[in-house]
């Protein structure tokens, strides 16, 4: 086959395969007969590895009694394990007649995909054919994401995705400063990996990283937690004790759902950022501390300083530079990037071992919205490693609901809709309600916006 055809079958994507047959007749036949695939072919083990190197073909189809054995297994056997040593994860079809199946047995043994008996159904063998090639596709796009994921893209974050890339560039400029950063994003989306990888990206890398979580500590204990007391400061204060804000002096400390502060803690707090000192709990000295804060929520701020329950002066000291992670539904590809991660991060030592996702269970992880986001997909993964019993995790091992999982798609038409809504209202709000204007931001006449405006229900205030 000339190398013109050979790499337009290449950007066709069709599938190659080697025929390594001694018999002239048969050989030409199977080519006819397998068309549809890149086919090659080869008559010994010279030709053959030749064909390996030069093709590096996705499956083999090689028989087994070829010369100088050609009435024996010698030969085919040794070609097998060349083949496999060369390309390890080509997928190799052995041929035998029925005479000679304990020697098939063995090729599958030495690694050969499978065999096919003699007299040949093409019908057959165009099936293994299939299976093999699915295979082969299966652990290659398996093989890629591990490569990806075996080098994560800045501080141990796993992505791909346009949108947290952005996020990992807004992180890498605002390191090197000493500004206070407000992460804001769902639960589980991975705020605290965004907090280390700031400090590790910033010259306080060496020094310590301290993170608090604020909700889960009792509001009693959170100040005491966070600044520390001295001994006999309270009833069960029996040494002093240095609190996380002291700890971190040199480093960075990342308060986790600052939203869950309480108001008189917000103060004490506010006091710190803009005097960089402390008092411990019963102390009368001031403690002045070096420590860059970075918080982090997944509540609306705004909306609370509304409601009274946030202080709006501490939100100015915290957010210098406010940066949103965004969920893992609207992260493109970062899902199937991740269950990758972890699948390799769990079989680690383990005494299991997986040769990846099927693709039905790669297919449910695209498309679940992952409420959870990355927390509840670690989760997933982990039990599925423990409860899957085969080669492959399947969906069932995921415990995704597949019909759930499509239903939250929406259709191309309900894709449409959204832009077009979000579109129209944002050219109403920049032409401040004037119709004229709105319809010149959209480049259509004033009916067709009237039309839009009132199929989705817009309302414009005048």
């Amino acid at each position: 086959m000339s190398k013109d055809l050979k790499d337009e079958n290449s950007s066709r994507q069709i599938p190659s395969l080697l025929l390594v047959e001694d018999d002239p007749g048969l050989r030409s036949q199977l080519r006819w007969a397998l068309d549809t695939f890149d086919v090659h072919v080869a008559e010994d083990r010279e030709s053959a590895m030749a064909a390996i190197k030069d093709v590096k073909p996705h499956a083999v189809v090689l028989d087994l009694g070829l010369p100088p054995d050609p009435n024996g297994a010698t030969e085919g056997l040794a070609i097998l394990e060349a083949i496999l040593s060369e390309l390890p994860g080509t997928k190799v079809i052995v041929s035998s007649g029925n005479e000679d199946r304990q020697n098939a047995v063995e090729a599958v043994r030495l690694g050969a995909y499978d065999f096919y008996p003699k007299p040949v159904d093409v019908d057959v063998l165009k099936m293994i054919i299939d299976r093999a090639l699915n295979l082969y596709e299966l652990e290659q796009e398996n093989s890629r994401l591990n490569r990806i994921t075996g080098d994560s893209y800045f501080g141990g974050i796993i992505t791909t995705s346009p949108q947290l890339l952005k996020v990992c560039e807004t992180v890498r400029r605002v390191a090197a400063s000493e500004v206070s950063v407000l992460l804001t994003g769902e639960s589980g989306t991975g705020k605290e990996v965004i907090a280390r990888a700031l400090h590790d990206a910033s010259s306080r890398a060496g020094k310590t990283f301290v993170a608090i979580n604020c909700a889960a500590i009792p509001e009693n204990l959170l100040e005491s937690e966070l600044f520390g007391h001295e001994k006999g400061s309270f009833t069960g204060a029996v040494k002093q004790t240095v609190g996380k804000i002291e700890q971190a002096n040199g480093g960075t400390l990342m308060l986790d759902e600052i939203g869950d502060m309480p108001l008189p803690l917000q103060a004490k707090l506010l006091r710190f950022l803009q005097e960089r000192v402390i008092e411990r709990i019963g102390g009368r000295s001031q403690i002045e501390l070096d420590v860059r804060v970075i918080s982090a929520t997944n509540q609306d701020l705004k909306i609370m300083i509304e409601a009274g329950q946030f202080r709006e002066d501490l939100f100015y000291r915290l957010e210098e530079v406010g940066v949103h992670i965004p969920p893992l539904r609207e992260r493109e590809g970062d899902a199937v990037l991740l269950v990758n991660h972890f699948l390799q991060r769990f079989t680690d030592g383990a005494k299991k071992t997986f040769r990846g996702f099927t693709k039905e269970a790669l297919a449910a992880v695209t498309a679940y919205q992952w409420p959870g986001n990355v927390r509840e997909l670690e989760n997933r993964v982990k039990r599925a490693v423990v409860l899957a019993d085969g080669r492959y995790i399947g969906v069932d091992d995921l415990d995704i609901d597949i019909k759930e999982a499509s239903k939250k798609i929406p259709t191309l038409r309900e894709a449409r809709e959204a832009a077009e809504y979000e579109v129209v209202k944002q050219a109403l709000a920049m032409a401040q309600g004037n119709l004229s204007t709105a319809a010149k931001v959209l480049s259509v006449s004033r009916p067709t916006l009237y039309d839009l405006i009132k199929n989705h229900g817009l309302k414009v205030e005048h």
